[in-house]
């Protein structure tokens, strides 16, 4: 079939994004879903900063591809195999996905299962297959989704199913900013009641965290941002304290509210400052979590003394490290219960013709999610 798709041929264009172009929306070919494949109409797709980092040239994808990785949809057509997914279904598409049978799966962490990270890392679907084209010319698939396009060929691990009565333009940050702000608290951390919280980074992962961390039952969440406009927000959702990311005193300001320092700290930016100030933010014991993704070759120095002398620990926290099949409908009930109003994340929808533009509000931090519909509405 012929679909409208977002197609990026070159990484590391200029700002502003709105002249360079890095994506171009063009009439591409999309085979029908092959043996263990499944045909998703996307109806809602969330721009993330990992979006914004391929776009950059940070982490090197195969080319061409059409973006996206965090969306939601309507299963159209299923393929040979396919049993629990049918024509209809309302999914969410996410990028973990695992084989269900190696060492990494069994253990509940299909975030690291390798033998379906390196089909995708050519830009393939998990089972090795490419169904994406233009003119006969190879066009790849982001993260086993590409969701910013009309209709997407993917597997049934990538899906999950969902309450067709919740809006797909808000089921689809589920697939990231949720699973992996909130999971990265639920966990990766298991933050306890009571605990001491930091979460540097307030966009639409780390407002999560932040939701997450309030369910949980912490008793201090400090929001911390370049941004004073993130903090109403902040506080409407659950952050104790705020405080600026560039504040000299930002160190001694956090001990002041916590004695000797939070029990973890969540580092959702990957920004290589934020990486800096994080191990100075926790007590001794304590944990940075790493949840952002920065350059693939950034390197970050710590105090290794401090390190053995405080038992202080730093963990990374890759998509959550989530079990889709098992988190996303339970943070769906926290959703619809009242008690993490992912909603209130939503900055704007776009359409095809503003989606380079809206990677420069992304970029400069103006907004939270921006959620783009392939067909002009929901």
């Amino acid at each position: 079939m012929k679909i409208t798709a977002a197609v990026m041929y070159e990484q590391g264009l200029p700002k502003p994004f709105e002249q360079s172009q890095p994506f171009r929306i063009e009439e591409v070919d999309l085979d029908s879903p092959g043996p263990g494949e499944v045909l998703v109409e996307i109806r809602a797709a969330g721009l993330c900063h990992s979006d914004l980092s391929q776009v950059k040239g940070l982490r090197k994808r195969q080319l061409p591809v059409v973006g996206g990785h965090e969306a939601a949809g309507i299963v159209r057509e299923t393929g040979a195999g396919v049993t629990h997914l049918s024509e209809g279904d309302h999914v969410v598409m996410t990028v973990v996905s695992g084989c269900g049978v190696c060492a990494h799966c069994r253990r509940d962490r299909p975030a690291l299962c390798q033998s379906v990270t390196a089909p995708r890392t050519k830009g393939l679907l998990a089972n090795g297959q490419r169904r994406l084209s233009r003119n006969g010319a190879p066009i790849y698939h982001y993260s086993g989704i590409s969701g910013f396009a009309e209709y997407a060929v993917t597997m049934p691990g990538s899906l999950v199913k969902i309450d067709p009565q919740i809006p797909l333009d808000v089921a689809a940050l589920f697939g990231c900013a949720v699973v992996t702000g909130a999971g990265s608290v639920f966990n990766t951390a298991q933050v306890p009641s009571g605990a001491s919280v930091a979460i540097i980074g307030l966009g639409g992962i780390g407002l999560n965290g932040l939701m997450a961390a309030r369910v949980a039952g912490a008793k201090t969440i400090i929001g911390i941002d370049m941004r004073d406009d993130k903090f109403p927000i902040a506080r409407e959702l659950g952050a104790t304290d705020t405080l600026r990311a560039d504040d000299p005193e930002l160190v001694e300001k956090v001990r002041v509210l916590t004695g000797d320092g939070v029990d973890f700290a969540f580092e959702m930016s990957g920004a290589p400052a934020a990486m800096k100030s994080a191990p100075d933010l926790i007590r001794p014991g304590g944990d940075v979590i790493c949840v952002g993704l920065g350059a693939s070759d950034a390197r970050y120095d710590f105090v290794h003394a401090t390190l053995v002398s405080q038992e202080r620990n730093i963990r990374g926290s890759f998509m959550g490290s989530c079990v889709p099949e098992r988190d996303i409908p339970h943070y769906m009930k926290l959703f619809t219960e009242g008690q993490m109003p992912v909603d209130r994340l939503r900055s704007s929808a776009i359409g095809f013709d503003q989606l380079n533009a809206s990677l420069d509000r992304l970029d400069s931090g103006d907004v939270i999610r921006q959620v783009l519909l392939p067909h002009g509405t929901l």
